[in-house]
């Protein structure tokens, strides 16, 4: 994929955030578009993001679940980045009409209290890292349209991020085996969802370790104070407009969120 290629790309899914309009998928128009291309257009946003202001607070680990591989069509995981202005406070409005084609996955979150530098990250190393996990709600979306997404075309659309709701309890990681944690998620009263931490990758854990040694050597380091979203205990599940959503896990406490067609706060 040609240099011009890829700028062409970055401007297609830059202009799908302005537009609110989605795009075709980038593997029709780019056929050659391969997995270092798509991290390439990724990463190429994400410096246009910086430029204007944004700042990283995390990375996400999408794709970790075989729920979620399953209902994408992909066999492997991707990353993408969590920017400041993704951060959305519990329990409060959501601006439904700022995403394209929103759905909603409990995640047992971790923020690190040490940074992490790949590759050969240990999952002790990584234990030894995390400050604390906690119940969130990621709302992924996507730019292209209809979610007729490729693993490729998911990769470049920063691995369909959107936005993140974080829980209000701090969980020592030493208090709780994540593996074993299980969540439920509730769309409007009604149970639409349910899993265990140990559907991540085996255990949340392993998607950190995979996270740090995939960016360790594209020389990106995982953060103190950063948050980490390992992936999904359940299938994602659309939201609208008026929705309120909740996941609850055990031992870590719940998570809402509530979308509306108004502004929302962060």
């Amino acid at each position: 994929m040609t240099t011009e290629a890829r700028s062409c790309a970055i401007d297609l899914l830059l202009g799908a955030y302005r537009s609110g309009e989605p795009i075709e998928p980038l593997t029709e128009r780019f056929p050659a578009l391969n997995v270092d291309d798509a991290y390439a257009i990724q990463v190429g946003q994400v410096q246009r993001w910086l430029a204007e202001g944004a700042v990283i607070k995390g990375h996400k680990v999408g794709l970790s679940s075989a729920v979620m591989q399953r209902q994408i069509g992909v066999d492997q995981p991707d990353f993408g980045h969590l920017t400041d202005a993704m951060f959305f406070l519990e329990s409060q409005p959501i601006d439904w009409s700022a995403f394209l084609a929103p759905k909603v996955e409990p995640e047992i979150a971790f923020v690190l209290g040490k940074s992490l530098a790949g590759p050969g990250v240990t999952v002790a190393e990584a234990m030894a890292a995390v400050a604390f996990v906690t119940p969130a709600l990621e709302i992924i979306d996507s730019r292209i349209r209809d979610w007729k997404i490729k693993l490729v075309d998911t990769i470049a659309d920063n691995a369909s991020s959107g936005a993140v709701v974080l829980g209000s309890t701090a969980v020592p990681l030493a208090q709780v085996d994540v593996r074993l944690v299980g969540g439920v998620l509730h769309r409007n009263g009604e149970l639409v969802g349910s899993g265990a931490g140990g559907a991540v990758l085996g255990s949340p854990l392993n998607a950190l370790v995979w996270l740090a040694n995939t960016l360790g050597p594209r020389g990106v380091v995982l953060e103190a104070g950063h948050v980490v979203l390992p992936g999904s205990v359940t299938a994602a599940v659309p939201v609208t407009a008026g929705d309120v959503v909740t996941a609850a896990f055990g031992g870590l406490g719940s998570v809402t969120a509530k979308f509306t067609k108004n502004g929302g706060t962060r």
